[in-house]
């Protein structure tokens, strides 16, 4: 492809979808031998639509600026088995009722067609709203820490509380800690794969994939039928950071992947926000040395808030959130619950480690960690082990 097309940009046309323009073109063209997504976006804002695109001769494509070889791929178009296998795929679609967005549709979202290299085509299950345009990735390692993914879920609670939408990537560790605390706080959230719409990978979050879709978004950009390949990974990253005003990072090693994200999302001129850890803690390597590059430091969901409340879109500034409330302000701890509550810490404390601290009888510190435990002001761990929630 000649040099014309490089760095162009794509313009979307008016109304849903165009008439002239079919999911089906969409297809055939991606999957033309040696058309890639940028590939795709240049040729459709070049000529306005796929199916024009495809239905041009060599000449007129190659005085648009298409090399010969790709003029000619362009006229020869997909085999007969790719088009069986586009075929198949169509039918699953409408079998599944799956939904397709297309970078020209209005319902495509606004934020993530400004990056760079927005994905041609979106495929959803659940619902996009509006309200996903005030969103915040969460995102870290996953091997994440016990007080990491609680972090993560209270972080991830007080913004879907405070009117935002949750973005991550359903992996294990914190991505399905940041899902998990926006639906306990009864808000939006958006997972997106690293493989087919069809499926769920890791598939034991089978579970929470559905409640996801309940509750937000589940997106993918890669056709159905596509495996989890760890080069899909970080491809999908530039769209979790995409859909987003920021991304936090709330735990993370040296080399994980969510510090791609991180630098994705810088490049596309995102806020970057990162949680501070110990400093011979390896799961805070990574948000550390974030803080290092120029991240901003956050302790709480309301830093965020702070941060990004410039950003807000003036049609949504009326309903810009406030900060979040705590639900339990109301709760009265007993001296003895008080004292327990206070003995806990965000590392793990065993029963011993407690009946040290306070001094007071196992039986007592039982009793007291139940009340607490019930009252959602801590949580238990495998091995009787306990983590206050704040």
């Amino acid at each position: 492809m000649s040099g014309r097309f490089r760095g162009a940009g794509v313009t979307r046309a008016a109304g849903r979808r165009p008439a002239t323009a079919t999911l089906e073109a969409w297809m055939r063209l991606r999957a033309i031998d040696g058309v890639g997504d940028q590939t795709v976006l240049a040729l459709v804002h070049e000529w306005g639509v796929p199916d024009a695109v495809l239905s041009a001769s060599t000449d007129e494509l190659i005085q648009r600026g298409c090399s010969v070889r790709l003029a000619e791929a362009i006229r020869q178009g997909p085999d007969a088995a790719i088009r069986r296998t586009i075929d198949r795929e169509l039918n699953a679609i409408r079998e599944r009722q799956i939904e397709v967005l297309t970078v020209l549709d209005d319902a495509y979202p606004a934020r993530l067609r400004m990056i760079p290299d927005p994905p041609p085509l979106l495929y959803a299950t659940g619902r996009l709203t509006v309200q996903d345009e005030l969103a915040v990735a969460v995102v870290g390692s996953r091997n994440a820490t016990a007080k990491g993914r609680l972090m993560t879920e209270e972080l991830a609670g007080h913004l879907a509380g405070a009117g935002f939408t949750v973005v991550s990537g359903l992996a294990r560790g914190v991505d399905a800690a940041a899902h998990r605390g926006a639906l306990a706080a009864g808000g939006r959230t958006i997972a997106v794969l690293g493989c087919g719409i069809d499926r769920t990978y890791p598939p034991e979050h089978e579970r929470l994939r559905s409640e996801i879709d309940a509750c937000g978004a589940v997106l993918s950009e890669l056709p159905l039928g596509s495996a989890p390949h760890r080069a899909h990974f970080p491809r999908r990253n530039r769209i979790i950071s995409g859909l987003a005003l920021g991304v936090v990072v709330t735990e993370a090693a040296i080399n994980s992947g969510s510090l791609i994200t991180a630098q994705l999302a810088a490049e596309q001129g995102r806020e970057v926000f990162a949680v501070p850890g110990f400093v011979k803690d390896d799961m805070s390597r990574g948000t550390n040395a974030l803080l290092k590059e120029g991240a901003t430091l956050i302790e709480r969901a309301q830093d965020v808030i702070d941060a990004l409340a410039p950003q807000f879109e003036l049609p949504l500034r009326a309903t810009a959130p406030g900060p979040p409330s705590d639900a339990r302000s109301g709760d009265r701890l007993g001296n003895q619950e008080q004292l327990v509550y206070d003995a806990l810490s965000y590392d793990p404390r065993t029963v011993d480690d407690l009946v040290e601290q306070t001094g007071l009888a196992v039986p007592a510190v039982m009793a007291s960690l139940l009340f607490l435990e019930l009252h959602q002001r801590v949580r238990q761990l495998p091995g009787q082990r306990y983590l206050k929630v704040s």
